[in-house]
């Protein structure tokens, strides 16, 4: 299932936010060979995890990671404009109407429908929190993974060429969009919309206050 958890939130989920982290660093560090910081734990983990940033985590019925997104809104510090505004010309992004969107990790053995289900869960969020665009840095391997799912974003800037090649690209909210992710994940609309509401209720307007 679903959950949407804030960083304060995740002591209270231990063998969720273990496994992670850990799955984080599988990925990050291991499978692709990023020249990410992994302590003594396993963990996988960088300055915007202190922000109190938002997860989508699919958590799997025992309890485990199966994959997950992490996003901050672009008013407060940003993966994309702290580190990679160049592919921007130097412009930051910021709005209270744009979330950023990184670390989209799926554990070893995941299948599409879970990628799909993390895509649904951040369509959620747009359409809960009053979010019109969400932006994220992403490399030459997610563009196959989005044209799967059908979630494609318009890109703002790159650099590199073939595996190396890095991007920044934005997606808009559209509620077309999210009827198709529902089908690709298998997911019904009324199950998405439970789970939303078990961690937020179903009061946007506060949570657009509490975004900004």
């Amino acid at each position: 299932m679903l959950r949407y958890l804030y960083g304060s939130q995740l002591d209270d989920q231990p063998l969720l936010a273990d496994t992670m982290f850990k799955d984080r660093a599988t990925q990050f560090r291991d499978r692709l060979g990023w020249d990410v910081a992994v302590d003594a734990q396993g963990y996988e983990r960088d300055e915007y995890d202190a922000e109190d940033p938002l997860y989508v985590i699919w958590q799997r019925p025992d309890g485990t990671h199966g994959g997950s997104m992490r996003f901050l809104p672009t008013m407060g510090p940003t993966m994309v404009n702290d580190h990679f505004h160049h592919l921007l010309d130097g412009e930051a992004i910021r709005s209270p109407f744009i979330w950023e969107s990184t670390r989209f990790c799926l554990a070893p053995c995941a299948d599409g429908r879970i990628a799909a289900a993390l895509v649904l869960g951040g369509a959620e969020v747009g359409r809960g929190f009053g979010v019109a665009q969400c932006v994220g840095v992403f490399d030459a391997r997610m563009v196959r993974i989005y044209r799967m799912i059908g979630s494609c974003p318009d890109v703002l800037g790159s650099t590199g060429t073939g595996k190396e090649r890095i991007s920044v690209g934005i997606w808009s909210y559209d509620p077309s969009d999210r009827a198709r992710v529902l089908q690709r994940a298998g997911i019904s609309s009324a199950l998405s919309e439970h789970w939303y509401a078990r961690a937020f209720g179903t009061k946007p307007a506060k949570l657009v206050q509490r975004a900004a």
